[in-house]
């Protein structure tokens, strides 16, 4: 089979989903284009299809359903299927159709979906690692600083008295999502990366404790 030469594919995809997307702080077309930019580089180091990674990372989005939305585990699936409409429209090749509309789907946290191929995994664990590291700890506050939520709990920045409480405190959801993160990646790149951008993370809690004088219990 010969390969897909993305340049003019890749260029659609992107016109495509910035016409499409809702922009929140921390789902714009900057996230999808490191999405993408992850994708490449776990589905190279593990030899998963470009041809469903790489359109599956560009669509993954492309229907938002806001977080608050009774709708908001059907969003992975609202996006898969636009996302088929949509290259079924630019008469992409249909043999990846299946393949990408089940990594799209099943690339969602909320949609509990279970990953079955190699290009699922890549897919979800490029998404997630979007969470963690630099970009990860910036996306955690810009939505919390949106939601009107505090840094920390001024008494009690790591809840050792108290149960954590994400809606009010960012550091919290820390804990509460991003660490169990690391965890959940299903490809050994993808967990070695997480590994990586949790250390970074953990080392933004250590000096917070320190600038804050609040004991770190972790």
């Amino acid at each position: 089979m010969t390969p897909i030469d993305f340049t003019q594919w890749q260029s659609q995809f992107k016109q495509f989903v910035t016409e499409q997307m809702i922009v929140d702080p921390a789902h714009d077309i900057a996230h999808i284009q490191r999405v993408v930019t992850s994708g490449l580089a776990l589905a190279i180091t593990e030899q998963a299809e470009l041809a469903i990674v790489i359109p599956a990372c560009w669509l993954h989005d492309c229907v938002n359903v806001a977080k608050d939305s009774p709708l908001r585990n059907q969003g992975s699936r609202l996006s898969a299927k636009r996302a088929i409409e949509f290259l079924t429209e630019i008469n992409y090749p249909s043999q990846y159709f299946e393949a990408i509309e089940h990594a799209i789907s099943a690339h969602s946290f909320s949609a509990n979906i279970e990953t079955i191929t190699l290009e699922a995994r890549v897919v979800q664990d490029a998404d997630r690692l979007d969470a963690l590291g630099a970009i990860g700890l910036s996306r955690c506050l810009m939505l919390g600083a949106t939601w009107g939520s505090a840094l920390y709990h001024p008494h009690d920045l790591f809840a050792e008295h108290r149960s954590l409480d994400d809606k009010h405190y960012c550091v919290d959801h820390f804990y509460v999502k991003l660490k169990g993160l690391v965890n959940t990646m299903k490809t050994p790149a993808g967990l070695d990366e997480a590994q990586k951008r949790w250390q970074f993370m953990q080392q933004f809690l250590d000096q917070l404790a320190q600038e804050t004088g609040l004991k770190s219990f972790i």
